[in-house]
Protein backbone atom coordinates (compact mmCIF):
# COMPACT_ATOMS: atom_id res chain seq x y z
CA UNK A 1 0.00 0.00 0.00
CA UNK A 2 1.09 3.79 -1.37
CA UNK A 3 -0.03 6.47 0.70
CA UNK A 4 0.16 9.89 -0.76
CA UNK A 5 0.30 13.26 1.43
CA UNK A 6 0.06 16.75 -0.31
CA UNK A 7 0.98 19.95 0.29
CA UNK A 8 2.19 23.16 -0.67
CA UNK A 9 -1.37 24.51 -2.01
CA UNK A 10 -2.79 28.13 -0.83
CA UNK A 11 -3.60 31.37 -2.38
CA UNK A 12 -1.26 33.32 -4.58
CA UNK A 13 -1.73 36.38 -6.55
CA UNK A 14 -2.05 35.75 -10.72
CA UNK A 15 1.72 35.70 -11.88
CA UNK A 16 2.93 34.57 -8.82
CA UNK A 17 4.56 30.64 -8.26
CA UNK A 18 3.99 27.65 -6.10
CA UNK A 19 5.70 24.38 -5.35
CA UNK A 20 3.38 21.70 -4.80
CA UNK A 21 5.14 18.16 -2.61
CA UNK A 22 4.04 14.77 -2.70
CA UNK A 23 5.49 12.63 -0.46
CA UNK A 24 5.19 8.87 -0.25
CA UNK A 25 5.47 6.17 2.45
CA UNK A 26 6.95 2.40 1.84
CA UNK A 27 10.56 1.86 0.42
CA UNK A 28 9.33 1.31 -3.14
CA UNK A 29 8.63 4.82 -4.19
CA UNK A 30 11.92 4.73 -6.75
CA UNK A 31 9.67 2.12 -8.79
CA UNK A 32 6.77 4.27 -8.79
CA UNK A 33 5.63 6.82 -11.95
CA UNK A 34 4.07 9.65 -10.51
CA UNK A 35 1.55 12.28 -11.31
CA UNK A 36 -0.20 14.90 -10.94
CA UNK A 37 -4.17 16.16 -11.90
CA UNK A 38 -6.26 18.53 -10.64
CA UNK A 39 -10.10 19.53 -10.51
CA UNK A 40 -11.38 22.87 -10.39
CA UNK A 41 -15.31 23.24 -9.26
CA UNK A 42 -17.60 21.87 -11.44
CA UNK A 43 -15.11 20.60 -14.12
CA UNK A 44 -13.63 16.62 -14.53
CA UNK A 45 -10.26 15.42 -13.16
CA UNK A 46 -7.51 16.46 -15.53
CA UNK A 47 -3.92 15.48 -15.84
CA UNK A 48 -1.18 17.95 -15.62
CA UNK A 49 2.28 16.42 -15.50
CA UNK A 50 3.55 12.81 -14.84
CA UNK A 51 7.62 11.69 -14.95
CA UNK A 52 8.56 8.26 -15.37
CA UNK A 53 10.28 6.11 -12.32
CA UNK A 54 13.67 5.56 -11.21
CA UNK A 55 15.57 8.06 -12.99
CA UNK A 56 12.75 10.46 -13.93
CA UNK A 57 14.10 11.54 -17.45
CA UNK A 58 10.87 10.90 -18.80
CA UNK A 59 7.76 13.79 -18.43
CA UNK A 60 5.01 14.75 -19.83
CA UNK A 61 2.82 17.77 -19.52
CA UNK A 62 -0.55 18.85 -20.61
CA UNK A 63 -0.65 21.60 -22.71
CA UNK A 64 -1.89 24.29 -20.72
CA UNK A 65 0.87 24.04 -18.69
CA UNK A 66 3.75 23.43 -20.81
CA UNK A 67 6.74 25.89 -20.57
CA UNK A 68 4.71 27.03 -16.67
CA UNK A 69 5.12 23.79 -14.69
CA UNK A 70 7.83 21.53 -13.73
CA UNK A 71 7.52 17.90 -12.60
CA UNK A 72 10.64 16.74 -10.78
CA UNK A 73 11.26 13.27 -7.91
CA UNK A 74 13.92 13.47 -5.04
CA UNK A 75 14.07 9.55 -4.73
CA UNK A 76 16.41 10.24 -1.52
CA UNK A 77 13.08 11.97 -0.07
CA UNK A 78 10.02 9.58 -1.51
CA UNK A 79 9.00 12.91 -2.94
CA UNK A 80 7.73 14.44 -6.35
CA UNK A 81 7.13 17.66 -7.25
CA UNK A 82 5.24 20.45 -8.96
CA UNK A 83 6.90 23.77 -9.55
CA UNK A 84 3.88 26.02 -10.69
CA UNK A 85 4.93 29.39 -12.24
CA UNK A 86 3.09 31.96 -14.04
CA UNK A 87 0.31 30.94 -12.41
CA UNK A 88 -3.56 32.19 -13.94
CA UNK A 89 -6.73 32.01 -12.41
CA UNK A 90 -7.52 29.16 -14.43
CA UNK A 91 -5.04 27.31 -12.48
CA UNK A 92 -7.31 27.45 -9.39
CA UNK A 93 -8.00 23.66 -8.38
CA UNK A 94 -7.52 21.09 -6.01
CA UNK A 95 -4.12 19.05 -7.35
CA UNK A 96 -3.72 15.84 -6.64
CA UNK A 97 -1.07 13.41 -6.43
CA UNK A 98 -1.01 9.76 -8.27
CA UNK A 99 1.41 6.54 -8.48
CA UNK A 100 1.41 3.74 -10.49
CA UNK A 101 4.33 0.82 -11.61
CA UNK A 102 3.05 1.70 -15.23
CA UNK A 103 4.33 5.13 -16.70
CA UNK A 104 1.45 5.26 -19.20
CA UNK A 105 -1.20 4.39 -17.05
CA UNK A 106 -0.52 7.78 -14.80
CA UNK A 107 -0.61 9.99 -17.85
CA UNK A 108 -3.94 8.17 -18.39
CA UNK A 109 -5.24 8.74 -15.18
CA UNK A 110 -5.70 4.90 -14.60
CA UNK A 111 -3.33 4.87 -11.66
CA UNK A 112 -3.56 2.72 -8.24
CA UNK A 113 -3.01 5.38 -5.35
CA UNK A 114 -3.97 8.72 -5.12
CA UNK A 115 -3.45 11.66 -2.80
CA UNK A 116 -6.38 13.29 -1.00
CA UNK A 117 -5.42 16.62 -2.95
CA UNK A 118 -4.23 20.28 -2.16
CA UNK A 119 -6.11 23.57 -2.87
CA UNK A 120 -4.49 26.43 -5.51
CA UNK A 121 -6.41 29.25 -5.62
CA UNK A 122 -4.77 32.18 -8.14
CA UNK A 123 -6.34 35.05 -7.57
CA UNK A 124 -6.37 37.69 -10.92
Amino acid sequence: QVQLVESGGGLVRAGGSLRLSCTTSGRTFNSYAMGWFRQAPGKEREFIAAVISWSGGMTDYADSVKGRFTISRDNAKNTVYLQMNSLKPEDTAVYYCAADKIYSAVVAGRVDYWGKGTLVTVSS
